[in-house]
């Protein structure tokens, strides 16, 4: 594919997404509120659209497709866990909401310390957060630079597609805080849907449709197509995945603090369903997109590269190429903005606030800003390094961020859960998953995907009875949450808009 096509994409895609993150800019925005959740203003679509571009990363279209390419339809089994967990939303998005809305809530890791009374527990899930999901930001980087590197044959360096997302990453950030990254999510996730689908429909169709498509799967390996697969999978492997998976809409701070944002309860359903709508053709699209690439070209080094090398062969038209690619680093480059703003709120919110005496809202919101770029390039060097197999290294992050599932849970559902189970839970889990993964990821046969979570929660339920609980603190916390709920139904809250 022509280097100057490739640039000119990405040159146009720049200029369009900095004029709406420009465009998004409402004011001022003075507060951590305004800054990093928008002012709890944000519609039901735009919220949709961000939602499903940060949350459908270049894990999808790069990672998801790099592992059905190696492990087959597992990889579909897989998403579709994921998919599933989603429904969690349904129940802790609206009790999310509510106190955020009731209490002033910024983060998650914020909400956790005010729920169990300690400021130990909010630094706990915030410093937490920072360990796991800057590796995970250093995977979406991984995936823009394989992709421009991929594209171009090498013209494009790894190392130049990971710096170029790095700076619209920080850039997107710093123009309109989570507004600009909202708004250009929000054209970034069309671009991606409608691209995508149109791509994989004509690549499916210059392999004979979809029946010759998967007869040639057959032939080549009835393997891809079976369950667990033609060896990337096992039974164990396969949990190992979903299960830290499963939990990802609750566990990861940079979506789950987006159940703050919503105007209204009504916004934060409609903000879901159309989620849930994206997210299923996005899946089904990057599964195929994984078949089509192992029918094509079956002998490829890396199966990350699966998706480079077809939107680059002559099965896709060129332009039609680059603007599947846009998506793909638009994707990508939504994930990093919105992880730099979650770790930087929490940053200065939950630690800096923590330790230093007098912090107000506006020093607040001076120390996320410059939290930023440190961050950025935190990440930038672990990018470097050029991770394989970015789908499997995703989940590696939300392994260690299931730790703090527990405390969650208990926070909303078990008024027994104290602050030491909260803090014993997320730093013991913490370092648990941390160990693991050091010394080869396997005890008893078992790895960190299927042990990390009842090993927090075994931690959380035994510190939690050997201490004594704020009992007052906790039936204040979850009868705020659910006699708002009470006040304020979903049906309601449509007819408020948002």
């Amino acid at each position: 594919m022509s280097v100057t096509l490739i640039l000119v994409g990405v040159a146009i895609y720049i200029v369009a997404s900095v004029v709406v993150a420009y465009m998004s800019r409402a004011g001022e925005s003075s507060t951590m509120s305004e800054y990093f959740i928008g002012g709890r203003s944000m519609g039901g679509l735009v919220s949709a659209l961000s939602y499903s571009a940060t949350t459908y990363s270049a894990f999808m279209m790069v990672g998801l497709a790099g592992l059905t390419y190696k492990g087959g339809v597992g990889a579909l089994g897989f998403e579709i866990v994921y998919f599933a967990g989603v429904s969690l939303v349904a129940i802790f998005g609206p009790r999310f909401w509510a106190v955020g809305k009731k209490y002033g809530f910024v983060t998650p890791s914020e909400m956790l310390g005010a729920r169990y009374g300690s400021r130990w527990v909010a630094m706990a899930a915030a410093i937490a957060s920072c360990i796991f999901l800057i590796p995970y930001s250093a995977v979406q980087l991984a995936g823009v630079g394989y992709l421009l590197s991929g594209m171009s044959g090498g013209v494009i360096s790894f190392g130049m597609g990971i710096v170029v997302a790095t700076i619209l990453a920080i850039a997107f950030s710093y123009i309109a805080g989570i507004r600009s990254v909202m708004w250009t999510d929000s054209l970034q996730a069309l671009v991606m849907i409608v691209a995508s689908v149109a791509v994989v429909g004509f690549v499916v169709a210059e392999l004979g449709g979809f029946s010759a498509l998967f007869d040639a799967v057959a032939e080549r390996n009835p393997a891809m197509l079976t369950v667990p697969g033609p060896g990337l999978f096992s039974f164990t492997t396969f949990l190992g995945l979903t299960i830290p998976w499963f939990f990802f809409s609750i566990s990861n701070p940079q979506v789950s603090q987006r159940l703050f944002m919503p105007a209204s309860l009504g916004a934060l359903r409609r903000m879901l369903m159309i989620f849930l709508f994206f997210g299923l053709i996005y899946t089904l699209v990057s599964v195929l997109w994984g078949f089509s690439a192992y029918v094509a070209f079956p002998d490829l080094e890396r199966a990350d590269l699966a998706t480079s090398t077809l939107l680059a062969s002559d099965f896709v038209p060129p332009v039609l190429g680059v603007i599947v690619m846009i998506g793909i680093l638009a994707a990508a480059v939504s994930t990093i903005d919105s992880i730099l703003l979650t770790l930087s709120s929490m940053v200065a919110r939950d630690v800096y606030a923590n330790v230093a005496t007098g912090t107000d809202d506006r020093h607040q919101l001076t120390i996320g800003k410059v939290i930023i770029p440190i961050i950025s390039l935190i990440a930038l060097g672990f990018a470097a390094m050029e991770f394989s197999l970015i789908a499997v290294l995703a989940v590696a992050a939300s392994t260690g961020l299931v730790v703090i599932v527990p405390a969650i849970v208990g926070a909303f559902f078990w008024k027994r859960g104290t602050a030491a189970g909260a803090l014993v839970s997320i730093v013991g889990g913490g370092i648990f998953v941390v160990a693991m993964y050091l010394t080869g990821n396997s005890l008893f046969g078992l790895n960190a995907g299927i042990l990390g979570l009842p090993v927090a929660a075994i931690l959380f339920i035994g510190a939690s009875l050997a201490t004594k609980p704020n009992e007052d603190l906790a039936e204040g916390f979850m009868t705020a949450a659910d006699s708002f709920l009470r006040r304020n139904p979903p049906r309601n809250a449509v007819a408020h808009g948002g």
